[in-house]
């Protein structure tokens, strides 16, 4: 039986070889693909519906689409700081590891593994697998039969190779972009709805009301964060990272902008509201039932590239976790012939699939997945953002390549929408929510018995 003296030995001597772990040979547009490819998901072909049925005019649709781009900025400039002053595979995990120790990084890792990759990952496959039962029904649970196929199939495309897991998600955010750019085409091309007899009255926005669209739109913005845990392996990070989290941020927000104004241009705000399939709708007015049909085909592919950009990061956490904690060191192997984390993409998919059976038993299977992952992303996002704070205190001789501008402003809006939305998840928490909020206090527990090999993160 191992000591841990001997399995650190062996970890540290590992660690030494360059080709047992990450490399970097990942360029900067692998980067911005894989940031651009989580974001823009399904998300963008249906919140807008929600977002415009709170709104009262649709200058409060535009506005509300232009902060969400604001408020994931300024949490992208923090975040280019700490990526740029850490570059590690463990994104955000490294990061809690060094402000707050490995019994907090714990946790972080157990919910990612747990909860909010994996949920993620379930979430964006069952999407998929709607659109394409309905396109090729395979019966009652066509969803998630497709839904495993499409876990299985990419996750054996990632344990194949970083260039097969990345070169599949640079060919799917191109389609993926493309599809958002036909449907902000059919927007325009559609012929405007006629203006009502009698303008409809513009009601003023009320807090609840804003804070509901913000929701919404955050919602839809969520994941480039995610651009994190691939800092590691890219390719001079401290110069490339600033340029993927900001670039990255600017192309989404620019293309959420005008697929709005094409939604109001082809439906109006009420049309717009009233839609239950708004890009469906849209690509019919403009295309037939034939462009109808066709923009299923593109609402698939953005949930198969949000799919594929959350397995390719979210096995990156697994691998780090594994390397501080002996007793899941087989998560932190790195596969030198495919410079992958071989054993924590497995683990992830067998993961992922079975919250894939737990959506499919409730018979709802995307809303269960979001209710599961949303109170604990936005505490660790929190958590993240205030460690900006933390670092800047302990270390204060480290060099920061990249300083967030109008510090301490910044972090502190970051961390104050953070909480925001944190409130927000749990006051209205349904099953779902309290079961990811369940399964993290499991990982708690865990802490009793599982031990760090070490207990300072700087010279990590």
């Amino acid at each position: 039986m191992k000591t841990r003296e001997t399995f650190v030995g062996e970890r540290m001597a590992e660690n030494t070889q360059v080709s047992s772990g990450p490399k970097q040979a990942v360029s900067f547009f692998d980067a911005l693909a894989v940031t651009v490819g989580i974001v823009i998901g399904a998300g963008i072909f249906g919140t807008p519906s929600l977002v415009a049925s709170f709104a009262g005019s649709e200058m409060q649709v535009y506005a509300v689409w232009i902060a969400g781009g604001v408020v994931s900025l300024i949490g992208a400039l923090v975040y280019a700081e700490l990526t740029t002053t850490y570059p590690h595979t463990g994104g955000e995990y490294h990061y809690l590891t060094r402000a707050y120790g490995n019994r907090l990084a714990f946790l972080f890792a157990w919910a990612r593994l747990s909860v909010v990759q994996t949920g993620s990952i379930a979430a964006f496959a069952f999407v998929c697998g709607d659109y394409l039962g309905g396109m090729l029904p395979l019966g009652a649970y066509s969803s998630a039969i497709y839904a495993v196929l499409i876990v299985s199939i990419l996750t054996g495309i990632n344990i194949r190779g970083v260039r097969e897991g990345t070169g599949t998600q640079n060919l799917l955010t191109s389609v993926e972009v493309l599809g958002v750019l036909i449907v902000i085409a059919a927007g325009f091309i559609a012929v405007a709805p006629p203006a009502p007899v009698e303008p409809a009255a513009t009601t003023s926005a009320t807090v609840s009301s804003v804070g509901w669209m913000m929701m919404f739109v955050l919602f839809t913005y969520g994941g480039w964060n995610e651009a994190a845990y691939v800092s590691g392996e890219l390719y001079d990070a401290r110069r490339n990272m600033i340029r993927v989290l900001v670039g990255g941020i600017a192309v989404i927000t620019f293309l959420y902008v005008l697929v709005n104004i094409g939604y109001l241009h082809a439906l109006g705000l009420k049309g717009v509201a009233d839609s239950k399939v708004i890009a469906a709708d849209v690509m019919r007015k403009a295309f037939g039932d034939v462009g109808a049909a066709a923009i299923s085909v593109f609402v698939a592919i953005s949930a198969l590239t949000s799919a594929n950009a959350t397995i390719f990061t979210g096995a990156r956490t697994s691998y780090a976790f594994g390397c501080d904690f002996p007793a899941l060191g087989f998560l932190g192997r790195w596969s030198p012939r495919t410079s992958t984390p071989v054993n924590a993409l497995i683990v992830q998919a067998l993961v992922a699939l079975a919250l894939v059976m737990l959506g499919m038993t409730t018979r709802s299977g995307l809303q269960t997945m979001i209710d599961y992952t949303a109170p604990v992303f936005w505490f660790f996002f929190l958590l993240t953002g205030a460690a900006l704070f933390v670092l800047r205190a302990k270390e204060p001789g480290v060099h920061r390549p990249f300083r967030v501008p109008l510090y301490p402003i910044t972090p502190i809006l970051f961390c104050l929408t953070c909480a925001y939305l944190l409130y927000s998840s749990l006051a209205y928490a349904r099953v779902g929510a309290l079961a990811g909020v369940g399964v993290v206090a499991v990982g708690a527990l865990l802490l009793i018995f599982v031990k760090p090999t070490r207990l300072s993160p700087k010279n990590t």
